[in-house]
């Protein structure tokens, strides 16, 4: 994997946690918040933590923003200082600001600044656990538009022995595995003759209504 330079402003729980996932992939963060207890939470393992105040242009410039092609703005309740420092990122020619929105009207003016892609952290979790909660075989999801995403679903039991043609997935639900996660292996773009065995995790895709049908099986 390609090491990669991000920037958080904002070390709260959203940010933090963010900023911890990227580490862990080994990716270099530069973390910034403008309380000196949580920056010093980051001393010892953010390639670079600083105390700054983000709505302030001269003093983003002064820790070099500008090196950072990617830099998330995770800002807690304070929407004020979360649209300003979206606002001067973008005037910094930053090429891509992701921004944590605390509801839709504070999205919508985030994008109306000029931020690349808006995240509401809340909502995204309520959706997840509700959708698993529906549908208590589907361990983990991603939502591609309205009406289709790519779900990890747990192989019926009825089908363990089957290939996947045999087991008429694409016929019957209209569905496609692109992969199967396997103990401690993942095939990608399976064959139609490789056999599910019990246990299987499928990672299907297709339209929400037959992810669901194929769920409930």
């Amino acid at each position: 994997m390609i090491k990669q330079q991000y920037a958080i402003v904002g070390l709260g729980r959203f940010g933090a946690s963010l900023a911890n996932t990227l580490l862990d992939a080994g990716n270099e963060v530069l973390a910034i918040d403008i309380s000196e207890d949580r920056v010093n939470e980051f001393a010892d393992t953010a390639t670079h933590a600083v105390i700054a105040d983000s709505t302030n242009e001269e003093a983003l410039k002064a820790i070099g923003i500008g090196n950072f092609d990617t830099v998330i703005v995770a800002i807690g309740n304070d929407m004020q200082a979360s649209i300003l420092t979206t606002l001067v990122l973008k005037e910094l020619n930053i090429k891509k600001v992701v921004a944590k929105a605390i509801n839709k009207r504070h999205g919508d003016v985030l994008k109306k600044v000029g931020a690349d892609w808006v995240v509401f952290p809340e909502s995204d979790m309520g959706n997840r656990v509700a959708h698993q909660l529906m549908s208590p075989k589907v361990l983990n999801f991603i939502e591609l538009a309205k009406d289709y995403s790519i779900e990890e679903i747990k192989a019926p039991s009825q089908m363990a022995g089957q290939n996947l043609k045999e087991s008429n997935i694409r016929v019957e639900f209209n569905l496609t595995v692109i992969a199967i996660n396997r103990k401690d292996k993942i095939l990608i773009s399976p064959s139609p003759e490789e056999v599910i065995q019990e246990g299987d995790i499928l990672v299907v895709i297709g339209e929400n209504k037959d992810l669901q049908r194929f769920s409930n099986l």
